[in-house]
């Protein structure tokens, strides 16, 4: 994989980008629980009041308050709440929000930074619920009998009508200290947040006195808080859009850079290269594979990013609700490890054979389609769909394999996560009913956990996807990283000008990549400019090895080939190509019209040129018969023409381009001995100055050539004319004499 990171190097910012907006995303799927825990505990729980520290209380409640504080508490409460009274400069704005102000003055709460909120709210929060409780307790006798106890004298003894608090505003101070530390030693049993959310109800009791709405109070919060989550949600939504369309531009932009550079590695390949890949392989790779890859960058830029986040950031979040039940996350995170790792280890090796099972199916599919007239003139359907099957069983085994690994994991985590759920209910209704956490904590603490079971499933999925892309990846670098056999040199000659096209072959002998032996020994002949320079031999003889080497199809292993003087290997291959009119043994033609075809070989080809070439290769006669003419289609792989007419075009392509160097590789095979005739007798005239190199088995095809190269297991065993071969050269009078009479070779 760390093979191909270089081709996510033009598209960092847009990955960066999509961090950050995953980052975002994060934050904001991160932050809906704990506002839903605010809704509960303090939109529901607690009637929309946040702090226990009022935003306003009457004047003679925050003298009894400030009874049960402290001296410190004490002044920092008078030093955050301002007294408005009649005669202050707002007192009319704060008389429209607290209509309680016109029977008496009131403190109302200045902007206090959250560290001293905090604080404030704890020494607020326990003295407002002594005061509400004692308020209860003179109301109703049976709650007076049961707040006495440790609180420094019996409240049933006070007498009716009496004011109590004015009764402990005299009380001595060290009695008021014993007091307040019985009141303290009773709270200490509660946590402070309990000790702020038991006092909320003194809190709404003294907004009812001030005059407030407390039902619109609370409304207004959970409208406020929606709002809010509503919010985050469409931020998370815009998120994941901008992320999906950054990640598909990213990933689309690397698979397309990726199958550029195959193709043009591919294209660059000799012919060394292109057996040791295979055609339905390369095919793969650059389809299959690269779409691999295009997958896996789409995943990773959303879930390796996404994932960590929401697993790190719901740990930290789940123990700022409830840090009493941190078991039951570790407990669900080390399942669902041991889960990820059983399944990584079960589906890596198969992941291994997947792309050769595809390439084999894709091979046996090619081989049909290309071979079915084949098949079907042997009657070989049934062995066909046989092999066929067994490469599509193979295939199909190994997805079923990995897919019912990939079913199972998903009940198994939807298990996990649904135990998850009854754990926590279960643990944290136990903490709820000991005070010790809120409800919606509660609830928190279980999305917070949903998420990081969540992030590790997503995980999960991408160590599913990524050994089958790593195979893949290493296939395609595979590719990339071959360096091609054949180059051109680091400073290339130039061919003699004016060129003629003399090809000289000295003592050339070549040997197959990883083959044992040569095919061609000591080759040697000179093919000069204005002559026919012809090679046959018996099949598996080299004629088809020895032409491929001319235009560096292959290298030779020993000895040079000359043309012009210089060795081919010295010049470049575009520069050596370009002098050469190639016609190979097995035509092939591109999908599009005719004349797309003819200009293959040169784009710039006037009309006329189309024309006499067509004429010269006897290919006019079934152009002009069609409708179209030159614009007639031509099916993929030239399928709706003949054998002998796709060799005419081919003929005729090469003629477009007039070279000074012609190769026919058996090109006259499929044409009868009329049009064969013709057409060499119009080459002829044609090219009187170019060099004809032919490929045959025809011997009524080379009669006439000035020169003929006859070949027998890879060597020369004669060379020279028609007549004199027939005189010197028993293996070329055995061909002869098989195909035509003696008195036809005279």
């Amino acid at each position: 994989m760390l093979r191909l990171l270089r081709y996510l190097k033009p598209y960092l910012l847009p990955l960066l980008l999509a961090a950050g907006l995953l980052f975002a995303q994060a934050n904001a799927d991160l932050a809906l629980p704990d506002y839903l825990s605010r809704i509960v505990n303090t939109g529901i729980q607690q009637g929309g009041v946040e702090n226990a520290a009022p935003q306003a209380i009457r004047q003679e409640q925050m003298e009894r308050v400030l009874l049960f504080m402290s001296v410190e508490d004490k002044a920092a409460a008078l030093a955050h709440y301002t007294l408005v009274a009649q005669d202050s400069p707002d007192y009319a704005r704060y008389l429209e929000q607290y209509p309680a102000l016109a029977d008496g003055p009131i403190y109302v709460l200045n902007d206090v930074e959250d560290a001293a909120m905090e604080r404030l709210n704890l020494s607020m929060g326990r003295a407002l619920l002594v005061v509400f409780n004692l308020e209860q307790a003179l109301a109703d006798p049976a709650k007076a009998a049961e707040m006495d106890s440790g609180m420094g004298f019996d409240l049933t003894q006070i007498p009716a009508g009496m004011d109590l608090f004015a009764v402990l505003g005299q009380m001595p101070e060290a009695q008021r200290a014993q007091m307040s530390a019985a009141i303290d030693e009773k709270f200490a049993t509660l946590g402070d947040q309990m000790i702020v959310q038991a006092a909320i109800p003194a809190v709404k009791a003294e907004y009812e006195a001030l005059g407030l709405d407390t039902a619109r109070m609370q409304n207004q919060y959970i409208l406020r808080m929606g709002v809010i989550m509503l919010l985050l949600s469409l931020l998370g939504v815009a998120c994941t859009v901008a992320v999906g369309y950054l990640a598909s531009r990213a990933a689309a932009g690397v698979a397309r850079n990726m199958r550029r550079d195959v193709f043009e590695k591919v294209e660059s390949f000799s012919s060394t290269e292109l057996d040791k890949f295979s055609t339905a392989s390369l095919i793969t790779r650059t389809t299959n594979d690269i779409t691999q890859i295009q997958m896996l960058i789409i995943m990773m830029v959303r879930n390796v990013f996404y994932a960590p986040i929401m697993g790190v950031g719901g740990i930290m979040r789940a123990m700022s609700k409830g840090s009493s039940m941190w078991w039951i996350i570790a407990l669900a995170v080390m399942i669902l490890i041991s889960l990820v790792i059983i399944v990584f280890s079960i589906a890596l090796p198969k992941f291994k054979i997947i792309q050769k099972l595809i390439d084999r199916l894709n091979l046996v599919a090619r081989e049909n389609l290309s071979g079915i007239l084949v098949i079907r003139a042997f009657n070989m359907q049934s062995f066909e769909e046989q092999r066929f099957d067994k490469a599509n069983t193979d295939l199909t085994a190994t997805m079923l394999f990995i897919n019912r690994l990939m079913v199972t994991m998903m009940p198994l985590m939807m298990f996990i996560m649904n135990g998850l759920s009854l754990l926590i209910i279960w643990v944290g209704a136990h903490q709820v009913a000991q005070a010790k956490m809120q409800v919606g904590d509660m609830m928190a603490f279980m999305q917070y956990a949903m998420q990081i079971v969540f992030s590790f499933l997503m995980l999960s999925f991408m160590f599913i996807i990524l050994p089958r892309a790593e195979v893949s990846a290493d296939r395609i670098a595979d590719v990339l990283e071959t360096d091609p056999s054949i180059t051109d040199p680091q400073a290339p000659k130039e061919f003699p000008t004016p060129f003629k096209g003399t090809v000289e072959f000295r003592d050339v002998s070549f040997r197959y990549p990883g083959a044992e032996a040569n095919v061609l020994c000591g080759v040697s002949f000179t093919a000069q400019p204005g002559q026919t320079t012809a090679i046959i031999g018996s099949t598996g003889s080299g004629k088809s090895t020895v032409v491929n080497l001319i235009p560096r199809f292959y290298d030779v292993t020993e000895g040079a080939i000359l043309v012009d003087g210089v060795d081919v290997r010295d010049v470049t291959q575009h520069a050596l190509r370009a002098k050469i009119g190639y016609v190979p043994q097995k035509s092939t033609l591109f999908s599009g019209t005719i004349e797309s075809n003819l200009r293959y070989a040169d784009k710039d080809a006037s009309c006329e040129k189309l024309s006499l070439a067509t004429q010269i290769a006897q290919a006019d006669e079934f152009i002009n018969s069609k409708p179209e003419g030159l614009e007639s289609e031509v099916a993929q792989a030239g399928a709706n023409l003949s054998g002998g007419q796709k060799q005419r075009l081919s003929i005729a392509r090469a003629m477009v381009k007039q070279p000074p160097i012609y190769i026919y590789d058996d090109s006259f095979s499929a044409l009868d001995f009329k049009t064969d005739a013709a057409l060499r007798k119009a080459l002829k005239e044609y090219a009187a100055s170019s060099t004809l190199l032919v490929v045959t088995q025809r011997v009524s095809t080379i009669k006439y050539a000035e020169q003929i190269v006859v070949l027998n297991e890879g060597e020369v065993v004669g060379k020279g004319s028609h007549q004199e071969l027939m005189e010197t050269c028993p293996t070329y009078q055995e061909i002869a004499l098989s195909q035509l009479s003696m008195e036809e070779l005279l």
